[in-house]
């Protein structure tokens, strides 16, 4: 009887007790455990992460139901309710930020990036938006968001600009859309903030040579802009935006579907028109420009589950910069080529067609085919620049899995015609000068295998075969490994060749801006290449975050190099170099995702790009000796707001040897600093949801209101000559912003 009461009253007792609920489950991604995802219960410190095969519990849960938060690297988080004793199998969809991203810049077969034995870094569309103004944004400063590229602008003046991979010009980087190179010399200068971050689902980086599949212009690395797909497009978008310096921004966006057809057509505009001189060299410290770009791309749904795309883009536009009175209403218009009222007019027309036929055949064959047509008016103050660039390309592509290989081969045709006013299309033929046109066909031939050798070891080699009417046969060699040093641990090793042929003319604007003489010394050979790198990337866990390191080292050794002499005041001197150049360096991203809606990266890079010619090794000019990105990003849920900082620092550099002037217009005897100071770029942006349809966003960029301590301008005080026309008027001092601290509004709004 005493037993019986003993038990009557444990029972009663733990009856008043809370219960101690326990939950457990696995996480997987298309049939693989996931290691190392954190578990968490939203509205608590509890949380767990899953162990090496995928599986998770958590003995107590506060109450029930509770909704738990998983999150893993490489893939999108995941809201899951769940309720006591459960066991759950939770398959978690890939991130296009992760390790799980599909890419197809390095092999050109679609291939995870943990997959791919080329390292590929990407940038999402949501990754842009959370650090940038999307109306606002293109291409331009979304490459700014990777470690190792930085935006270099070519002129004081006007300010245009290109891309710069590890140090080296902007025309040594290939610009691709959706796997087309579209963008010749000259539309690497003057067209990519023609490519609005409305029409970019992400694109995807590759840092060294890589000739061996994308031909000439692809010696620094490749940059590719994958488009958005029409069929997950809202009916209807409209972002617009305004900025403190009286900018104008705006997206519209309409998608249809009718039959077997999706189709998607947005406008991006751009409208600045102030006049600000804060460093008071008479000039104002930002371009005027009207700026469209109409894009529309077409998707079709065929019977054979082949894919065919078309799209098309229209992009105008008028660039100006000068002095007031050549922009103050607009008199630019009336006062271009004048030789004494200083300006800069640039009208630019562009059109472009491309896309992908995928053939119905067994075999899996596939076209890429691009045409784009470039129109350049121009005037540098008195000197009128004029030139057209008409390039087509197909592609066609052949890929075959053969148990452990993966064999990609191509056929590619690229045509390409340019001429425009300079001395770069004359001839000289029985003492008269004739127009002579640079008509190129440039047909190449390409093959690789990707072999799968065991499952921690794969290694891809490649060819490729171009021809040139003026150099002959250019062969480019490849040779990618991949190791597994460990469940979570990767080492990556690039070998390879690269060329480019360089056309002067469009690439250097100092060749038509200010009053330097150009003087070429000999016929300019194609630049080559041999390069070396190596990636060791590793993803961890610590506590109740992930993240990953990636570690990269890169060396590659330049001849027949074509670099600018600008030594000599009032000349740029070009020749093929007969010594060497070096691009090397050493570069790091850490990211970091905690439980908590915080994620962070940092990146640092530490290079050095130097050319040596009779035994004297100098920096090239613009060529940072180190730099670095930080991105943070933090996430309330309940208010539905998400504040986005992003710090860029840039280190010592070489810059032209360039020299004011006296007060009798003569230059002084010293130089100004060969060298520039460190120097830090810091936005903030906040975004509010409202409602699935409603969105407002607010920033500022140049938080600390840094520009360069000088005008990037010289010779522009010389009392001899009316302002910009003096013989030691120079535009190429440009290495930092000089536009200040700038606040912007933003609203958007969709029809789904």
């Amino acid at each position: 009887m005493l037993i019986l009461r003993g038990v009557l009253f444990f029972l009663v007792v733990i009856s008043f007790l809370p219960v101690i609920a326990q939950v457990s489950g696995v996480i997987y991604h298309k049939g693989e455990s996931i290691p190392g995802a954190t578990i968490q219960i939203i509205d608590s410190d509890i949380g767990t992460v899953s162990g090496i095969d995928g599986k998770f519990e958590i003995e107590r849960l506060p109450r029930t139901p509770a909704t738990l938060l998983i999150r893993s690297v490489g893939f999108k988080q995941k809201r899951l309710e769940v309720t006591n004793g459960a066991f759950y199998e939770v398959s978690l969809e890939s991130s296009e930020l992760g390790l799980d991203a599909v890419v197809v810049t390095g092999t050109m077969t679609p291939t995870m990036i943990t997959a791919s034995p080329v390292k590929v870094e990407v940038i999402s569309s949501e990754h842009l938006n959370t650090y940038l103004p999307a109306a606002a944004s293109s291409i331009m400063e979304g490459v700014k968001l990777i470690n190792g590229v930085q935006e270099v602008v070519a002129c004081g003046v006007c300010f245009t600009n290109s891309i710069s991979i590890n140090g080296l010009p902007g025309p040594y980087t290939a610009v691709l859309i959706d796997g087309s190179p579209m963008f010749g010399n000259l539309a690497s200068v003057y067209g990519l903030n023609g490519i609005p971050n409305q029409v970019i689902d992400r694109f995807e980086v590759i840092k060294g040579p890589n000739s061996t599949l994308y031909g000439s212009e692809a010696m620094a690395g490749v940059i590719n802009i994958i488009t958005k797909d029409p069929a997950n497009q809202p009916k209807f978008s409209i972002d617009l935006m305004g900025t403190t310096h009286l900018e104008s921004f705006g997206n519209i966006g309409v998608s249809s579907s009718g039959n077997k057809w999706e189709g998607f057509t947005g406008l991006n505009y751009a409208i600045i028109g102030d006049f600000d001189d804060e460093n008071e060299d008479g000039f104002s410290d930002l371009a005027n420009l009207d700026r469209y770009s109409l894009f529309s791309k077409w998707s079709m749904e065929r019977a054979n589950g082949k894919q065919l795309t078309v799209a098309g883009k229209l992009y105008y536009e008028d660039r100006r910069n000068g002095v007031e009175k050549y922009l103050q209403d607009r008199n630019y218009r009336n006062l271009r080529g004048s030789d004494s009222i200083y300006g800069e007019s640039i009208y630019t027309y562009r059109a472009e067609l491309f896309g992908t036929y995928e053939l119905p055949t067994s075999e899996n064959l596939k076209m890429d085919y691009s045409a784009s047509h470039h129109i350049q008016d121009s005037y540098y103050g008195a000197d009128h620049y004029e030139a057209e660039q008409t390039i087509a390309y197909t592609n066609l592509v052949w890929n075959k899995q053969l148990v452990n290989h993966t064999l990609v081969g191509g056929l590619t045709n690229r045509f390409q015609l340019y001429d425009d006013n300079t001395v770069a299309t004359e001839i000289e033929s029985s003492g008269l000068i004739n127009n002579n046109p640079d008509n190129q066909w440039i047909p190449g031939v390409f093959v690789q295998d990707e072999m799968e050798l065991n499952e921690w070891f794969s290694l891809l080699a490649g060819l490729r075969l171009d021809h040139y009417s003026s150099h002959g046969f250019i062969p480019s060699p490849r040779l990618s490994t991949k190791m597994k040093l460990g469940d979570w641990t990767t080492l990556r090793s690039n070998f390879g060749t690269g060329f480019r042929v360089v056309n002067l003319f469009t690439e250097d604007h100092a060749f038509v801006t200010g009053q330097r003489e150009v003087q070429i010394t000999e016929q300019l050979k194609p630049e080559r290449s041999v390069n070396g790198s190596l990636n060791l990337n590793h993803v961890f866990t610590i506590g109740n975050s992930q993240g990953m390191l990636d570690v990269d080292a890169y060396y590659s050794y330049f001849y027949n190099k074509i670099i600018p002499d600008y030594e000599q005041p009032a000349f740029i001197i070009y020749d093929n170099s007969s010594g060497y150049a070096v691009s090397k360096g050493l570069g790091f991203n850490w990211n970091q995702e905690f439980a908590f809606p915080l994620s962070y990266s940092i990146g640092g890079n530490l290079q050095r790009v130097t050319e040596t010619e009779e035994g004297i090794t100098r920096n090239v000019e613009f060529a940072a000796n180190w730099s670095g990105v930080i991105t943070a990003n933090y996430n309330w849920k309940q208010p539905k707001m998400t504040i986005g900082y992003t710090l860029r620092v840039t280190g010592p550099m070489a810059l032209p040897e360039v020299y004011d002037l006296n007060e009798a217009g003569e230059p002084i005897s010293s130089p100004r600093p060969i060298q520039s100071e460190p120097f830090a770029f810091q936005n903030i942006q906040l975004t509010k949801q409202f409602s699935n349809q409603l969105s407002v966003y607010a920033g500022v960029q140049n938080l600390f209101n840094y520009v360069q301590n000088e005008s990037p301008l010289v010779g522009f005080n010389d009392p001899n000559n009316p302002i910009g026309f003096s013989p030691y008027f120079d535009t190429s001092y440009a290495y930092s912003p000089i536009h200040g601290r700038e606040f912007y509004l933003g609203v958007k709004w969709q029809i789904d």
